[in-house]
């Protein structure tokens, strides 16, 4: 950590070249003798980058980033909010804290928060910017979380912990055990020191493995932010044994959609149906969880195919995902498609069909946009349609 970065003119400099030419700016060096270039750039890239997801952090004066890497694979502060609202009480301690997202999230939820991060450098950074951003209940560890627990024999209320895949497995379906810490392995030893523990996962991770991973799962939740999963989220109670949680949630910039079951609370196949008047595409929290036919069973909407996850009604109803109006349905034709569209422009979506959207373009010569959404999917006889649909 280059503390001459945090000079009033360095600083100048980061915020005044935040959409610089990077190349240019490499190329013409440092103007700081006590500050490489690469520095600068590695600064200049992380604070871009905390802009939208790190908004506290960018409006605050004199913090330091580690380089843009970490910034992509720290929570949001979105998400970080979302985890602190989960869990409560006086003491947590985050075994894996990073740049120190979460543990600022848990500093607004409880009296104190121990901070561990093994890198040295990251948790340098994170106990200063700590103080410049006057949080006064977090303690900062420079040492392996799960090592420093086992040594300090200290209770906590909660242990939050965000393993990261090895990179031997990168690329790869992986398990809770092929990360680091290995939690599955050191589970019972978490358990001495906390009853609550919140592990948070890749959402690549499949949720029945990790189910079968852990011991004690009491919620799931799936968090996604504007469409997109975020994050896995396993909360642990020592000793539960009944039926587990699973909550979605989509959180978009003006409405947050929720979708909660049980785990396999059921799994009585979804009534089937020809498209009816309205058209319903889960979002992807909830196509993340599996809960296809709980859609079904809970909002009273029927499937098109048992394979399609796509879901149709004649009453327009509140929906977690995107809602349409079903203009024309056609099979899978190019001349009855033409016939049917007026613009040769129109947004494709395919669920549980044999060609890509690139490939459909390519055949029937339509651009991307306009008001028309067209769904490539089968019927409940497992026929290639195609519906023509506006958006509710």
């Amino acid at each position: 950590m280059n503390k001459h970065i945090l000079n009033t003119e360095p600083q100048d400099f980061i915020n005044q070249n935040l959409n610089a030419d990077i190349a240019k700016l490499i190329f013409k060096g440092s103007p700081f003798k006590n500050i490489t270039v690469q520095e600068l750039v590695e600064q200049i890239e992380a604070k871009k980058k905390a802009m939208h997801k790190l908004p506290t952090w960018f409006a605050t004066e004199n913090i330091y980033y580690p380089n843009k890497l970490n910034i992509e694979q720290t929570s949001s502060e979105t998400t970080a909010n979302y985890k602190a609202n989960l869990i409560s009480g006086e003491t947590i301690i985050d075994l894996t804290g990073g740049f120190g997202v979460d543990a600022l999230a848990f500093a607004n939820a409880f009296k104190q928060v121990t901070h561990c991060e093994i890198d040295s450098k990251l948790s340098s950074i994170a106990k200063h910017n700590f103080k410049a951003l006057n949080i006064q209940n977090i303690n900062t560890i420079n040492d392996d979380g799960v090592g420093f627990l086992k040594r300090k024999k200290q209770q906590f209320d909660c242990i939050n912990i965000d393993p990261s895949r090895r990179n031997d497995v990168k690329g790869k379906v992986f398990l809770l055990e092929d990360c680091e810490p290995n939690v599955p392995e050191n589970l019972s030893t978490l358990f001495n020191f906390s009853d609550n523990i919140m592990v948070k996962v890749s959402p690549m991770l499949d949720i029945t493995s990790a189910i079968s991973e852990l011991n004690f799962v009491k919620e799931i939740h799936v968090v996604a932010i504007q469409n997109e999963v975020k994050e896995l989220l396993f909360i642990l109670e020592k000793g539960f044994k009944s039926n587990i949680k699973i909550k979605t949630v989509n959180i978009k910039k003006e409405t947050i959609e929720s979708f909660d079951s049980s785990w396999l609370k059921n799994n009585i196949p979804a009534q089937l149906s020809e498209p009816l008047t309205y058209l319903y595409e889960p979002n992807s929290a909830i196509l993340k969880a599996g809960l296809f036919n709980e859609v079904s069973h809970q909002l009273k909407v029927f499937k098109l195919n048992t394979n399609s996850h796509l879901y149709t009604s004649n009453n327009l109803i509140l929906f977690p995902g995107r809602r349409f109006k079903i203009i024309n349905k056609v099979s899978y034709n190019l001349k009855e498609i033409k016939k049917a569209l007026v613009s040769k422009q129109a947004n494709i979506t395919t669920r549980n069909f044999p060609e890509t959207v690139a490939q459909i373009r390519k055949k029937t010569k339509l651009k991307e946009g306009g008001d028309h959404y067209l769904f490539f999917t089968k019927d409940v006889n497992d026929n290639h349609i195609v519906l023509i649909c506006e958006k509710v």
